[in-house]
């Protein structure tokens, strides 16, 4: 069989094949066997419709679309196979398929066009002597106080409060009703902004600003106007930025009873027998992280920095892979969250996702490319004991669950190669680690901030079981 290569842009490679004029008679001849004894005609017995008959009944241009279909597929086969390509994906046709219908004929040689996705060429022009900046995360004393602090709140003891006014860290029993201000306007009542017996611990950000710190120095019994402010932007955004004024009366004030810092209170609240242990497993917890950071953000930088040296054109095929990737990640994300992803990820809302998403899933591809190429060019591997390894001790750690043990070894091949190149790349570039912040844009640093403070809940409970 004749195959004539193109190289296309996109790391394509375009195949022109001819199927020889013997393959051509013999997938007709074939298509018209296989008819005639499957097919019922009435009047006939089936596997003896005279060939006529049969081509009359079914027509030229099927029989002969039935044998291109045959013909292209052990075409593409073939060719791919003799001029030893490593074919990615489905192979394209470049033909027109109603045209191979109107020039095929049997016994005469056929020829056809396709387009093969290959594994891209990669140029990386530079990866050694790279200079770039990275964050320093530096590991914090106070969070540790903060969270054994955290969790000694949570097993408070509430204890009516004999003497004197409200005041931060109190607990507060109160009516209240709130109205919106607005100027020239009549004040109007606040959507569920009413209630009785409400409980509410005074600190400020429990509450809409102003609320908490107008009740500091009330006393129970006490009825109060307190202005407040709505934060801009607000969940109800009809009360975003609106002046209100509560009407509050005290009804009862408990103080805090916190549990002594001792070794029954790291008993009760983690898996350690002694304070101390406790807070050195939070000491190691939070340095590791900091040091995990750190190298995060050390990669991070190479890893843009080294972009910017690659020359690659990645195959349609393998963008469209690692976009379903990312939507699918991104819908596991949405699930775990409770939202309803179904409705979310809409027919119609689908392809615009793909197309904000492409972008993306190019950056990410040449990313690994790059890495995986530096890793070739000073070969760099992974053993296999390496990979068993690391592989026990994750179906270990993870014993209860349903694990498919080929793609978790695919996996940790994977991850321990990145690792050992990026211990090759900070090894042979120049890093300048930088206060943290620094780097980071604030609106980006505030989301990182609120991140943390989420994370921390319920550490303690957790400190133990690594």
């Amino acid at each position: 069989m004749k195959v004539t290569q193109e190289k296309l842009p996109q790391s394509q490679i375009g195949l022109e094949i001819e199927i020889t004029p013997e393959m051509t008679k013999h997938s007709y001849e074939q298509v018209i066997q296989n008819y005639a004894s499957t097919l019922n005609i009435p009047g006939f017995r089936k596997g003896k419709v005279p060939r006529q008959v049969l081509i009359q009944r079914l027509g030229v241009t099927r029989l002969k679309a039935a044998a291109i279909e045959e013909l292209i597929q052990q075409g593409i086969e073939t060719a791919i196979k003799q001029e030893k390509i490593q074919a990615i994906g489905q192979p394209e046709l470049r033909s027109s398929f109603e045209e191979l219908i109107n020039n095929y004929e049997p016994g005469k040689a056929l020829t056809f066009s396709i387009a093969v996705d290959v594994p891209p060429e990669v140029n990386l022009t530079t990866y050694t002597g790279l200079a770039v900046k990275a964050e320093e995360v530096k590991y914090d004393p106070e969070r540790v106080d903060k969270v054994i602090d955290s969790e000694r709140q949570q097993m408070a003891t509430l204890i009516p409060k004999e003497e004197g006014a409200a005041s931060i860290g109190d607990v507060a029993v109160v009516d209240f009703k709130g109205v919106t201000i607005s100027i020239g306007e009549e004040p109007q009542p606040i959507p569920g902004g009413e209630a009785t017996d409400f409980q509410v611990e005074l600190q400020e950000d429990r509450f809409i600003p102003g609320f908490v710190s107008g009740m500091i120095g009330m006393n129970v019994g006490e009825t109060r106007e307190i202005s407040a402010q709505f934060p801009e932007p607000y969940a109800n955004e009809e009360l975003a930025g609106k002046a209100a004024t509560f009407t509050v009366t005290l009804k009862e004030l408990k103080e805090k009873e916190l549990p002594e810092l001792n070794d029954d209170f790291a008993q009760e609240v983690s898996d350690f027998d002694t304070l101390a242990e406790l807070r050195n497993s939070l000491e190691e917890r939070y340095q590791k992280e900091a040091s995990d950071k750190t190298r995060a953000n050390q990669q991070e930088a190479l890893l843009k920095e080294l972009v910017n040296y690659i020359e690659v054109d990645p195959p349609a095929s393998i963008i469209e892979q690692e976009v379903d990737a990312m939507l699918t990640q991104t819908a596991m994300r949405l699930q775990e969250q409770g939202l309803d992803v179904k409705q979310l990820f809409t027919q119609e809302l689908i392809p615009q996702l793909r197309d904000r998403s492409r972008p993306d899933a190019i950056e990410r591809i040449k990313r690994s490319l790059a890495l995986r190429e530096v890793g070739k060019r000073e070969s760099i591997e992974v053993t296999p004991e390496e990979v068993q390894a690391r592989v026990t001790e994750l179906l270990e750690e993870y014993s209860e669950e349903d694990i498919d043990e080929d793609r978790l070894v695919s996996m940790v091949e994977n991850q321990l190669l990145t690792d050992k190149v990026f211990d090759w790349l900070l090894a042979n570039s120049s890093v300048e680690l930088v206060p943290e912040g620094s780097l980071t844009p604030p609106e980006e640093a505030e989301e990182v901030e609120e991140a943390e403070g989420a994370e921390e809940v319920g550490e303690v409970e957790g400190a133990g079981e690594e």
